[in-house]
């Protein structure tokens, strides 16, 4: 009997997860075509293996130095492989005064959901 309730709370937390993460690429897309900037904060080694070809390259690790020049007001769509980078930039993007972020998660989440 535990063993079938581990079950289904764990079937339901992949489902709820795979939802979230579906709602929050389409609302990366949403923003994309609205003409929001993308950024992918993967290395420049994972940025050169795929991304999307509207995307920038912006690592995670050399963020500052690339959004000092960015309007803080900008709408912009953040994506990394898993959505864990790209959470950690919008935070410190939003601790710099940005405004209209949106973290759309990982890559291949992202691509899933394309309009093309």
């Amino acid at each position: 009997m535990k063993v079938m309730f581990r079950y289904i709370v764990l079937s339901l937390l992949f489902v709820l997860g795979a939802a979230h993460a579906s709602e929050r690429a389409k609302q990366g897309w949403q923003m994309i075509e609205q003409g929001a900037m993308v950024i992918d904060v993967r290395t420049p080694e994972e940025f050169n293996a795929g991304h999307l070809d509207q995307a920038v390259n912006y690592p995670l690790s050399e963020l500052d130095k690339h959004i000092a020049a960015l309007d803080k007001s900008q709408p912009i769509v953040l994506y990394c492989r898993s959505g864990n980078r790209s959470g950690q930039a919008l935070a410190y993007m939003e601790s710099k005064g940005f405004t209209a972020l949106h973290n759309a998660g990982g890559l291949n989440e992202i691509n899933i959901e394309s309009p093309q």
